[in-house]
């Protein structure tokens, strides 16, 4: 989960563990400031009366690590979201403090958060089915008689492979996340949680000295065979079971992820273990070493490259931008609405990346259901969620950032700006091929300076690629540098049409070219003719929206964009005529137009 969907959050559900009130009253006092909802449950309480699926929710937990893992429980299932507000004491995931609370949400729903998507595993057997943020322990069962043997005896596999039989007190199955827990203490090793989708075996008390701990993906099934009466535990007793003399458990990792919120008032992982667990690698109380970001940086080199979502900084006023796919942005960088134009396009370059990726989630979501529908009204709901969702992340995350700027977006009322930057939005460009669990839809984000498109970003959730550009810099792919074909043949190249009503440009270019394919999305049909994927795109009429983060791609890239006629194509935002659209790699233009021009209707009358 991308942390700038989190400025669109719309209500809280906090579980609440007793002794809290005095952090309750302040949450209470935050939430009715700005508007947002509000409900509270005791730990151990269902929160389905209080929950709205249909609602931007975060989970928040007041408490220790027990009420963390309660709120893992609850939240997990319903991909909610959470931080942990910790009241307890020794807390690894619970890890900001009661006085910190309004600044941490603060960072939150201004989109500046980072989101860690925890594993989770999943154990099932006779009379257990259950799921842990932590660990499933299976141990011996303590004998009545003090002389009898106190060892469990374990067949474990790996798949179909069988790895062998584990002698000793028990074994414990762990996530990264319980990595610092019971498999800690039996020697196993630490894990760095954050994105690790990985569970580790380790042996407890084992007889043989050359027993060690065993790390596997979380799609690894573990399958445990008793010897003898065990008992199985998920984090901690949560979940339990008694196991017979023969009997199975399969553990595996479970596909649902957990999602923990993270902002810069959290102690970080490292931090926090060195000072919970006395970790003697460094001094906790002595300034943290520099970022390999920060290093690069003060050497002289662009800051803007990615080392993991949020944790970057703002693009610099270097000459040329970082290729990476998503400059990060620091948590903590203030709104951004004055300075040079480099530097100002190289910010909205880092913003509009995370605020399209974040627009994708939902899409995803909400595509896989449209595949599942078959009623038309229940497909068109979905569709218009969809479009909503995804208008809203994108419009608020730029607003936290450029409150001056303009925004223009297919889905809402035009808003004016004041300093000559606009951005121009279209949420779901494909809505028809959306509608028909076609994969071929995209995010399409540009901002304008003085009314001419000079930044652009295209996001194809369901392939995850992202197009990007900078007017006069370059366009990306992925990071990647791209750039046109230089074919100047047509029985050579590939072309592409969007909206053809009566057939011109197939009828005039099917044969004489190696073929040509509608795709349905007219942002698309521009980033695959600067990626190569296409020698030539033509659009019979346009909306500024559809095509305005491709323009800007596509021309920094070498496209010749003209009218129909050969004209320049001119952008024009003020107007709400469409507009004819032909792109080519350059060498290739002049014989569109010679085709094209035989067959064209007679359209003076429009210009």
């Amino acid at each position: 989960m991308q942390g700038r969907r989190l400025a669109t959050t719309e209500e809280i559900v906090a579980i609440v563990s007793p002794d809290s009130d005095d952090v309750v009253a302040r949450l209470e006092s935050w939430t009715a400031e700005r508007d947002i909802s509000l409900s509270t449950v005791a730990v151990g309480d269902d929160i389905d009366h209080v929950y709205d699926e249909n609602r931007a929710t975060l989970g928040v937990t007041i408490g220790g690590d027990g009420t963390f893992f309660e709120g893992i429980k609850t939240f997990a299932p319903r991909n909610v979201p959470q931080i942990g507000v910790n009241t307890g004491t020794l807390a690894f995931l619970a890890r900001v403090e009661p006085e910190d609370l309004e600044a941490a949400l603060d960072e939150i729903i201004h989109g500046r958060a980072k989101v860690d998507s925890r594993q989770q595993v999943v154990v099932h057997g006779e009379g257990i089915d259950a799921t842990g943020i932590n660990d499933v322990m299976v141990e011996h069962v303590p004998p009545e008689n003090p002389i009898d043997r106190k060892i469990t005896q374990l067949d474990v596999y790996a798949d179909d492979e069988y790895i062998g039989e584990f002698e000793g007190t028990g074994l414990a199955v762990s996530t990264p996340t319980g990595s610092t827990g019971i498999s800690l203490s039996a020697n196993g090793p630490i894990h760095y949680p954050v994105d690790n989708h990985t569970l580790q075996l380790v042996p407890l008390h084992t007889h043989q000295i050359g027993v060690r701990p065993i790390i596997v993906s979380s799609s690894t099934e573990l399958r445990l065979v008793t010897r003898g009466p065990a008992t199985l535990l998920v984090d901690g007793g949560r979940a339990n079971a008694t196991l017979e003399t023969g009997e199975e458990v399969l553990i595996t990792g479970a596909e649902r992820l957990a999602h923990v919120v993270r902002t810069s008032y959290d102690d970080h992982f490292f931090t926090a273990i060195s000072k919970k667990l006395g970790w003697g690698i460094r001094d906790v109380d002595e300034p943290q070493r520099q970022s390999t970001t920060a290093a690069r940086e003060q050497a002289g080199d662009f800051a803007a490259e990615s080392v993991g979502d949020d944790h970057g900084l703002p693009p610099g006023p270097a000459p040329t931008p970082s290729p990476s796919r998503a400059p990060g942005s620091d948590s903590t960088t203030p709104a951004l609405t004055d300075g040079d134009s480099s530097t100002v396009l190289e910010h909205a370059h880092t913003i509009a990346t995370e605020a399209a990726e974040a627009a994708g989630e939902p899409l995803r979501e909400l595509h896989g259901q449209v595949e599942t529908v078959d009623v038309k009204s229940n497909k068109s709901d979905i569709v218009t969620e969809a479009d909503h969702q995804a208008n809203r992340i994108i419009t608020t995350v730029i607003d936290n950032e450029f409150p001056d700027h303009g925004i223009v977006s297919e889905e809402q009322p035009r808003r004016n700006g004041k300093n000559g930057y606009t951005w121009v939005v279209d949420p779901l460009d494909g809505t028809g091929n959306f509608a028909h669990g076609n994969p071929n839809y995209s995010i399409s984000i540009a901002l304008l300076e003085n009314g001419t498109p000079a930044m652009g970003v295209v996001y194809v959730p369901e392939t995850d690629e992202l197009f990007s550009a900078i007017a006069g810099i370059g366009a990306w792919r992925d990071g990647d540098p791209i750039e046109t074909t230089d074919r100047d043949r047509l029985d050579e190249s590939m072309l592409i049409s969007g909206y053809d009503p009566d057939g011109t440009f197939l009828s005039h270019f099917y044969q004489e070219s190696r073929g040509v394919r509608r795709l349905g999305s007219a942002a698309l049909n521009l980033c695959y003719l600067a990626s190569g994927s296409a020698d030539a795109t033509w659009e019979h009429d346009t909306y500024p929206w559809d095509i305005a983060g491709g323009l800007v791609i596509a021309r920094a890239a070498g496209a010749t964009i003209t009218d129909e006629r050969g004209e320049p194509f001119v952008f024009d935002l003020a107007t709400d005529k469409r507009t004819a659209l032909l792109g080519s790699n350059g060498p290739l233009h002049p014989a569109l137009l010679e085709h094209l021009g035989t067959g064209l209707p007679d359209r003076s009358g429009d210009r």
